[in-house]
């Protein structure tokens, strides 16, 4: 076996645990795919001389390509305006990259979207890889122990500060549970059983094709509407939602579409689509863990 072939033997036994390092920074499994083939260009330039603890090397140099992307994607203020799903002939994978998500948990990446570049890498190679803050430091150019008030800070986003009473939570997610299987099974009257007969349902102009915000009324023309978002339902996880239980939705795990409801008695009485950019990232996002 030649040089060449032994290196590309040793870096397929890292790749898995690259470019799940790499999707849980970025949320998107392409991107992920272009970090890890980075790392390799690098390693296959580089060499392995000197290179006592590979897989460090390598997480090392994934996490710093990972936190360059995000911090191009920061000063681009990227923030999608189309909530339509991708399809094939965009050249993505949409049912690839859903089982990826659900796989990590998509409520965990929509939050994630909500850190700083810095506080994503501390928290995800902490917590989720166990890479120690004394390797983390310097790949973010702070202490050890700036690192870890980065990572800690992440965590408490991550976990909700203020989440409501459980009891409220379990009813909550109860009926937002209802909704959501009612909208995938296509099942009307169990969704229009779920909504209170004079239900709003107020959307941004951004979460349809409509150019200006969009206010439906009644439950039969909300449950009307919610099935005609059916496709999106697929890609829809509970989360919580400035401390009340909502759905999100994240195709490539980028934060597309969030909805809030407001619940009593067991029954919908309004629906918030908030799909603005600049509503998305007022939100408060926590991962919902009941």
């Amino acid at each position: 076996m030649d040089e060449q072939e032994l290196l590309t033997e040793r870096f397929g036994e890292h790749r898995a645990r690259l470019r799940a390092v790499a999707y849980r920074m970025l949320g998107s499994a392409s991107e992920a795919d272009d970090a890890v083939q980075e790392a390799w260009l690098r390693l296959s330039r580089a060499g392995t001389g000197g290179v006592e603890n590979l897989a460090g090397w390598l997480t090392t140099v994934v996490a710093r390509v990972c936190l360059n992307m995000l911090r191009s994607r920061d000063s681009r203020r990227e923030h999608p305006l189309d909530v339509r799903m991708p399809d094939q002939s965009e050249g993505s994978d949409p049912e690839g990259e859903a089982l990826l998500a659900d796989s990590v948990g998509l409520a965990l990446l929509v939050v994630l979207e909500t850190l700083t570049p810095a506080e994503r890498l501390a928290f995800v190679l902490h917590d989720m890889f166990a890479v120690p803050f004394d390797e983390i430091g310097p790949m973010i150019e702070r202490s050890p122990a700036a690192a870890r008030q980065l990572a800690s800070r992440a965590r408490r986003r991550v976990k909700g500060a203020d989440p409501a009473p459980d009891t409220d939570l379990d009813r909550q997610r109860r009926v937002v549970d209802a909704f959501q299987a009612a909208s995938r099974n296509g099942d009307f009257d169990a969704l229009v059983a779920l909504l209170h007969p004079d239900v709003v349902l107020r959307a941004d102009r951004e979460a349809g094709p409509t150019r200006s915000p969009v206010v439906v009324r009644g439950s039969r023309n909300v449950a009307r509407g919610a099935f005609a978002a059916a496709e999106r339902v697929r890609f829809t996880e509970p989360a919580l939602v400035n401390g009340s239980v909502g759905l999100v939705m994240a195709a490539r795990g980028r934060l597309r579409v969030v909805l809030g409801f407001t619940i009593a008695a067991d029954r919908i009485t309004e629906i918030d689509v908030i799909a603005n950019p600049e509503r998305l990232r007022l939100l408060d996002l926590a991962v919902l863990d009941l």
